[in-house]
């Protein structure tokens, strides 16, 4: 655990906890903890993780525009929902994103833990992606990153990011609830 790792799991510990209550405010704090958290991940040979991070940068960026408008034309950040279908594209997406590129990271790179990594990272990306885009699946989606992240994160001596995966996976267990209440019906 070191200062940089401190600091980039408090600002995402304060992004999660905006983003249950929908505040757009939730993205200048998002911005910087990916960033840092990107060299973290860059020293812990989590290249899946760190790569990941860039990724969300952009996301950030791009939800931050999406959720101000939301928030401009209805005055609040509106809740949509998937259908079945979308919800079933989804999962088959991230399935085989998943295997394609834990076996890259497998075969290109001295990955701690290419399967393991790029089922956190590639989970991860269809959940920020979800969660730009203002739908309440996306909680579904962080919960499982969670389960998955608590333990590989704690193989690398992560403790702090470990600890900080166990208090998101009730961020996102509170997201998800206060989300479904707020979604149109």
């Amino acid at each position: 655990m070191n200062l940089l790792e401190i600091l980039a799991a408090t600002l995402v510990l304060i992004n999660i906890a905006l983003v249950a209550r929908r505040s757009v405010w939730n993205y200048p704090f998002g911005i910087v903890a990916v960033t840092l958290y990107g060299f973290v991940f860059l020293e812990a040979r989590l290249y899946s993780d760190m790569l990941l991070q860039g990724f969300f940068l952009v996301l950030n960026l791009y939800g931050w525009a999406n959720w101000r408008a939301s928030r401009a034309q209805a005055g609040e950040v509106v809740v949509l929902r998937l259908n079945w279908r979308a919800r079933v594209a989804s999962l088959a997406a991230i399935c085989i994103a998943t295997a394609a590129w834990g076996w890259l990271m497998h075969r290109l790179t001295d990955a701690a833990a290419p399967w393991w990594d790029a089922s956190v990272a590639i989970a991860s990306v269809a959940a920020q992606l979800l969660l730009a885009r203002r739908y309440v699946e996306n909680w579904a989606l962080w919960i499982i990153v969670d389960l998955i992240a608590v333990p590989l994160y704690a193989t690398r001596g992560l403790w702090l990011t470990s600890g900080i995966y166990v208090v998101l996976l009730g961020l996102s267990i509170w997201g998800a609830i206060d989300w479904q209440r707020a979604r149109p019906r």
